[in-house]
């Protein structure tokens, strides 16, 4: 998968972004302490099971993968004319 120019400040707003989705859902709350691979992990399983995004090969899910997933995402999710769209 290609890297995104700025991946590393979509994955920080979708950790943002998902931990809200996360718990209007009803799926649960994160703590302080939590970290953020566990998040990321609970986040993207989230939005793979509501069917918001396609979830990846089996041999394709490492961390990193999700964290490119969570990040196209949240792109999507921004405005236009937010400074982190392409």
């Amino acid at each position: 998968m290609k890297k995104h120019k700025h991946e590393a400040e979509l994955v920080k707003e979708a950790l943002k972004i998902g931990a809200i989705y996360f718990e209007k859902r009803g799926a649960g709350h994160f703590e302080a302490t939590d970290s953020a691979s566990s998040k990321i992990k609970a986040i993207y399983r989230l939005l793979v099971n509501d069917g918001l995004i396609q979830a990846l090969a089996k041999d394709q899910v490492t961390e990193p993968n999700m964290k490119h997933k969570l990040a196209l995402w949240v792109e999507r999710q921004l405005p236009e004319n937010h400074p982190l769209k392409k």
